[in-house]
């Protein structure tokens, strides 16, 4: 009997601890299970101006090698100031262009696209009228009606004939330029190649266009993104809003600090291709938001040309966009206008 109840004794012994060995594991289990992730961030220099990339990834692999080298060749498609990118050697040419690269077919397809759905508010072959206002890498030229005239006539996205291998020029002085579209494309881009690393929550930001790709998983919410208050100044930053996005894409399109200044008169970056003159309106920011970077930020050019007044017309008839306008009324005061689909997401300061 003793040495029954002895052998009886050690195996509930030997139980007890594999249950407490096993609740032990669970435990760190669940604690690891229910620890928030931590994000890895990666940022640089590309465009002429700033990426950052925060993603979430168990492998816990570094992009940043990865990311630079895409960009380097994005660059070598569409970068105007790159006296040797594709773009740069397809505005030199009077005629014609065959690119190599895959990254300039892209961009130029939506800018058809939206030259013509935009009738022609935005339209990149406003190169030649960029530079001569002091605000591309040509010369700046002292501008009146009679110049700008001369200019626009080598301006509309019609004077070119768009292949999937090429482009040719109508017009041989015809130029185009990609400021108005090129950063959310390179935000797109990023993007496509962190999908084929398996990486699903990711806020990618270029220049301030961006991807916000599934969650933060930090906090198991959307990504949160801030809007720059027009008002705004280098030495004070503020947000006029801030969003919350899940799988959509964003961009900002505003005077914001990039101006000419002639006599004393501020002059806006954005040039109506229209009009061949720099962009007065009351619309003072417009953020955008879609499916992908490239159509964000090329709508978001297109609207600032258009003032708020048309935008507002335009955004009824396209239920792929959301957008929230920032605008100076007739009092001077600032009003803000939402799409109902982002309207919700949206918190506005006062």
């Amino acid at each position: 009997m003793h040495l029954f109840t002895k052998e009886m004794n050690n195996r509930s012994k030997n139980i007890i601890y594999s249950l407490v060995l096993l609740a032990a594991v669970f435990a760190v289990w669940l604690y690891r299970k229910n620890q928030a992730p931590e994000p890895l961030r990666i940022e640089g220099m590309t465009m002429g101006t700033t990426y950052h990339i925060t993603y979430f990834d168990e492998q816990r692999r570094n992009f940043k090698n990865s990311v630079d080298s895409l960009l380097l060749v994005v660059n070598k498609s569409i970068n105007n100031y790159d006296t040797a990118s594709e773009i740069s050697r397809l505005n030199r040419n009077p005629t014609s262009f065959k690119f190599v690269l895959p990254y300039l077919y892209p961009p130029l397809k939506k800018s058809l696209e939206v030259f013509s759905a935009s009738q022609g508010a935005f339209d990149p072959t406003v190169m030649p009228l960029v530079n001569a206002w002091g605000f591309g890498s040509g010369t700046t030229l002292n501008m009146d009606s009679a110049r700008v005239d001369s200019l626009k006539t080598f301006v509309g996205f019609e004077k070119i004939i768009l292949k999937k291998d090429s482009v040719i020029k109508l017009t041989p002085q015809i130029q185009l330029d990609f400021g108005g579209i090129g950063q959310g494309y390179g935000a797109d881009v990023i993007t496509d190649f962190l999908k084929t690393k398996g990486i699903l929550n990711a806020l990618i930001e270029l220049g301030g266009e961006g991807v916000a790709l599934g969650t933060n998983l930090q906090n198991s919410r959307p990504w949160e993104i801030g809007i720059l208050d027009p008002n705004s100044d280098y030495g004070n930053q503020f947000f006029k809003a801030t969003v919350k996005l899940s799988n959509m894409s964003f961009t900002t399109s505003g005077n914001y600090f990039n101006y000419r200044e002639v006599d004393g008169k501020k002059y806006s970056h954005t040039i109506d291709p229209l009009t061949g003159f720099p962009v007065q309106r009351q619309l003072l920011s417009a953020s955008v938001f879609a499916a992908d970077a490239i159509t964000a930020d090329a709508w978001a050019t297109a609207l600032m040309v258009m003032g708020h007044e048309k935008a507002i017309e335009l955004l009824k008839k396209h239920a792929e966009l959301e957008a929230f306008l920032i605008y100076s009324a007739d009092d001077g005061k600032q009003k803000t206008y939402a799409t109902d689909g982002i309207a919700a997401r949206l918190t506005i300061n006062p």
